[in-house]
């Protein structure tokens, strides 16, 4: 129990000392727009967190704020890990579908995504579809190209044994490509979170009538900078909380791999010492 409160402290000890200065920084008055730490909180509690127990201490503005927001991330999110994962699978194990769509890849990526945020307004309308198309397109690179890495470079040994075997195609799939990709995949996946942030504020900076970009504007337009402040804590907390979900995820599914490499580090520091 001591040794997770000490880890935890040595993870966590620098935070307070940057708020300490920050509210320092704040309160010294020569910032004109640096708000202190324990303002921005009072915005924050006001505005989303007094409301009733019976909702979670959730305003109404907070409900109409963060859940169309957070749906919209994830499902952005998800339909860009479905897609890259199966595209990915595809071109990573298809040496002649790889030589003809690779550069088509390459040429999508290499496009910035909110450039196209006019595009998809045009093609979609100003709506829940262009700003899952501005999500999609913006996050699954990443995963996509991830995939493709993973799956092109499985041990050759593996799938000569599954098809020796006799493993079908399917088969040698599910039990030796993905799990042989998946490290890739996850870490694709895990890149692919902050970047669908991202990509949901500015969707709804040009398409949306609420969440939490669209709050990001208003406030920007009121020149309201205690909300504006509030609005980008809240965003780094959202940030914050998904990659530590994502992260607990991972070493649930992946535990066998992270065994695997703590055991091949242990024998690479035997291995020195010995010399």
């Amino acid at each position: 129990m001591r040794r997770a409160a000490g880890r935890v402290a040595m993870r966590i000890w620098l935070l307070p000392m940057v708020l300490a200065c920050w509210e320092l920084a704040a309160r010294d008055g020569r910032y004109a727009f640096l708000l202190a730490p324990s303002a921005i909180w009072r915005t924050i509690r006001t505005r989303w967190l007094s409301g009733p127990p019976s909702h979670l201490w959730l305003t109404a503005q907070a409900t109409s704020d963060l859940l169309p927001s957070v749906a919209r991330l994830l499902a952005g999110w998800t339909l860009a890990g479905a897609a890259g994962i199966v595209l990915g699978i595809a071109l990573g194990r298809s040496p002649l579908l790889s030589r003809y769509a690779e550069p088509i890849v390459h040429f999508g990526r290499a496009i910035p995504p909110p450039t196209l945020v006019p595009l998809f307004i045009v093609l979609f309308k100003v709506g829940a579809t262009m700003q899952l198309a501005t999500i999609t397109f913006g996050v699954i690179w990443p995963v996509l190209l991830n995939t493709i890495d993973g799956a092109r470079f499985v041990d050759r040994q593996y799938v000569d044994t599954a098809r020796a075997f006799g493993l079908s195609g399917r088969q040698r799939l599910l039990r030796i490509v993905l799990p042989a990709a998946a490290p890739k995949i996850f870490a694709g996946l895990r890149l692919s979170l902050p970047l669908a942030l991202i990509m949901m504020v500015i969707s709804e900076f040009v398409g949306s009538t609420d969440g939490i970009g669209r709050r990001l504007f208003i406030s920007q337009q009121d020149f309201d900078i205690p909300a504006m402040w509030a609005v980008i804590m809240l965003l780094g907390a959202i940030g914050l909380t998904t990659n530590a979900m994502f992260l607990l995820v991972e070493r649930r599914l992946l535990g066998w791999h992270h065994a695997q490499r703590s055991v091949r580090t242990r024998r690479q520091e035997l291995r020195r010492q010995g010399g």
